[in-house]
Formats: C-alpha cells, sequence, structure tokens
C-alpha cells in the first residue's frame, strides 16, 4: 500500500484521467477528496473509491475561484487535520470542436482568458490554499498537470498549450520554494489520452471518425498506441508516493515516447 493512510485531494476527477487516479490512489490505501464543477461525476467517483475500504468525499469545486478553493481545503483540515496530497488535474478545452481549423487571428479574447483561468490559475490557487498546510507538516507531494502541446504542439491551441506551459514554469517555481520543507512538486505531460477529455473535441464526428482521429494521434507514438487512465494514474502513483522521495522539479513525459521519437 504505497498511500496507506494518506490523504489527497484530486480536482477534476469526476471522469477521465481524474478518476483514473483517484481510484489508482484508493486501491493504494489513500482517503480521496474529489473535487470537480460536475457533482454527480465527483459522486459516481466516490462511490467507486470507497469500494476500496478508504474515506473520502466529493464536492463542486470551481478551481477558478478562490472562496471554493479555499473552502475545499478547509473541509479537508477540518476532518483529516492534514493534507498529503495534491493533484491539480482540473483543466479543460472546453467547446472548441473546431480548434484544428483556427487561426490564432480567430480565437476570441474571452476564450483566451476562460482557458488560461481554468487552466494555469486554478493550478495556482489550489497550491497557494494547501501550501501552508504541508508546510506545517514539512511534508507534501504535488503533481501538476499539463500536456505534451505545452512543449510540441499537435494543433492551433496557443490559449490551453501556453496556460499548460505556465504550470510547467509553476512547478519548478514551486518546487524551489518549497523543496526545503520537504515538498515535492513535479508536473505531468500527457500525450494522446483516450479519455472524455475529447468529447468536446471530437463529440461532433461519427464514431468511426473519432476512431480515425484516434489512429492518427496513436500512429505518431512508438508503443503504437493511445494512452489510458490508468497510464497516467501509475505516473501520478509515483510522483504521490514516496518512492519519489527525491524528484522533484521533473517533468514527465506520459506519452508513449512523443514527441522526441515521433515519425511525422
Amino acid at each position: 500500500m504505497l498511500l496507506s493512510n494518506k490523504v489527497a485531494i484530486v480536482t477534476g476527477a469526476a471522469g477521465g484521467i481524474g478518476r483514473g487516479i483517484a481510484l489508482k490512489f484508493a486501491s493504494e490505501g489513500c482517503d480521496v477528496i474529489i473535487g470537480d464543477l460536475n457533482l454527480p461525476g465527483a459522486e459516481e467517483t466516490l462511490a467507486e473509491v470507497k469500494k476500496h475500504g478508504v474515506d473520502g468525499f466529493a464536492l463542486q469545486v470551481d478551481v477558478t475561484k478562490n472562496n471554493q478553493v479555499l473552502g475545499m481545503v478547509d473541509k479537508v483540515i477540518a476532518k483529516y487535520g492534514r493534507i498529503d496530497v495534491l493533484v491539480n488535474n482540473a483543466g479543460t478545452l472546453f467547446d472548441v470542436a473546431d480548434i484544428t481549423k483556427r487561426s490564432i487571428a480567430q480565437i476570441p479574447e474571452d476564450e483566451w482568458d476562460r482557458l488560461v483561468e481554468i487552466n494555469l490559475k486554478g493550478c495556482f490557487l489550489c497550491i497557494k490554499a494547501v501550501a501552508p498546510h504541508m508546510m506545517e507538516k514539512k511534508y507534501g507531494k504535488i503533481v501538476n498537470f499539463s500536456t505534451l502541446g505545452a512543449i510540441w504542439p499537435p494543433a492551433v491551441a496557443p490559449h490551453y498549450n501556453a496556460a499548460k506551459a505556465g504550470v510547467i514554469g509553476l512547478t519548478y517555481d514551486v518546487a524551489a520554494e518549497l523543496g526545503p520543507y520537504g515538498i515535492t512538486v513535479n508536473v505531468i505531460l500527457p500525450g494522446p489520452i483516450r479519455s472524455t477529455f475529447y468529447k468536446n473535441i471530437m463529440g461532433h464526428m461519427t464514431k468511426e471518425e473519432q476512431e480515425a482521429r484516434y489512429a492518427g494521434m496513436c500512429a505518431l507514438a512508438p508503443l503504437q498506441r493511445c494512452g489510458t487512465p490508468e497510464d497516467i494514474a501509475g505516473a501520478a502513483l509515483f510522483l504521490a508516493s514516496d518512492l519519489s522521495s527525491y524528484v522533484t522539479a521533473v517533468q514527465l513525459l506520459v506519452s508513449g515516447g512523443m514527441p522526441v521519437t515521433a515519425r511525422l
């Protein structure tokens, strides 16, 4: 049990990668708090988490709202007295089904602001709220989420990719500050993962068109397949456990070998 008696917050865990991480942590003995805008989905994840015999709770939270983030953290501290792990998974590429067909000149300013707010500011607010409690205990594991697109953009999404690149920079900075307190801060860069993330991008496609899109993405990876939420969850478990006690300020690509070995 790599996370026995640990307490973790996983944002954006109502489905997809976040749910995969929550279930993996639960299987390793961790109590899991699921924070998501989608409360019914978060409660479904919690029900699966509790099947592993651990504790936790679900709550609706918008990670771009500081009062809601603080409220989430206060509830965790009130119940458990500590937060051992924070996984900043919440993020989106909402309502941009035509993303591959647009130029930066066509991106509305409000769309830029909203994507940067969710994908970067939300990460900042969660770290800001959790850090004092981890510093007090002189222990903590923070796992942030960026994307392969932050360093190797597969399509025109400068707002999303720029925000996720900002998460990498934030990771380095916070790792330097919190290291002396025994807190590690790392970031995962997923490649193409078959998850609910793509529902906004490919939801308008037929099933056959979706499978063709997945096949095209996966063909670039030396492992010749798309990843799964479980693939990401394994990497997150490593960074959240004491297996990685001397690993901090690292960006971990979970991408099937892309981009260095990709053949376009």
